[in-house]
């Protein structure tokens, strides 16, 4: 499963974070998406996991960032004091969460067939909606069930469960005239859509 012994560690290291830190999904990858760009592709795909976790632990205050560095000097071979940061003796394997769809009591607003138009919402923080298709207009192809939106969930904001929309657009509206004809569909949360003309 892993090419190299570091990997498996970088991923049981990351999901000791989600237990140590709480976090969610949403906040792993807002937290990935944070990485600098050196970090983000230099270090390869279980990097980024380690980086990540890295990030959440520090910005938790469960791990000093000078803890990690002084980690860093010691298996290089550089003798140096670690700080001490006791971690908790007791962890709870038990799920964190039930998954991410949810019951909300509301209708969808959009229907199968409708055109709908992706909002052009530009805010801080994470969001799962891409900005080549914002303010475009594309057609809904299935209602998908409700499910948490990683925009709120991501910054411990509340679930805020919604319906989530199969939207298929045409090639050519997102990229011009010359782009290769084809019909791309992506999924879209409720919040992120409004009807189109």
């Amino acid at each position: 499963m892993f090419s190299e012994a570091w990997e498996g560690r970088a991923f049981a290291l990351a999901l000791l974070s989600n237990r140590l830190a709480k976090w969610n999904l949403d906040a792993f990858r807002h937290a990935l998406e944070r990485l600098s760009p050196t970090d983000y592709l230099d270090d390869g795909y279980f990097g980024r996991w380690l980086n990540g976790a890295e990030l959440i632990l520090t910005e938790s205050a469960i791990l000093a960032p000078e803890a990690i560095e002084a980690r860093a000097r010691n298996l290089r071979g550089e003798q140096t004091r670690e700080p001490s940061n006791p971690l908790p003796v007791s962890l709870d394997y038990a799920p964190s969460a039930e998954g991410s769809l949810r019951t909300v009591d509301a209708q969808p607003a959009f229907a199968v067939g409708e055109r709908v138009r992706a909002k052009d919402i530009s805010r801080p923080g994470h969001s799962r909606l891409p900005r080549y298709v914002r303010s475009h207009v594309g057609v809904v192809d299935l209602v998908q069930p409700a499910s948490v939106l990683p925009d709120t969930n991501a910054h411990f904001e509340g679930e805020n469960p919604q319906y989530v929309y199969t939207v298929r657009f045409d090639s050519r509206d997102l990229w011009g005239a010359d782009a290769e004809p084809f019909a791309l569909t992506i999924e879209l949360f409720e919040s992120y859509l409004e009807k189109a003309a």
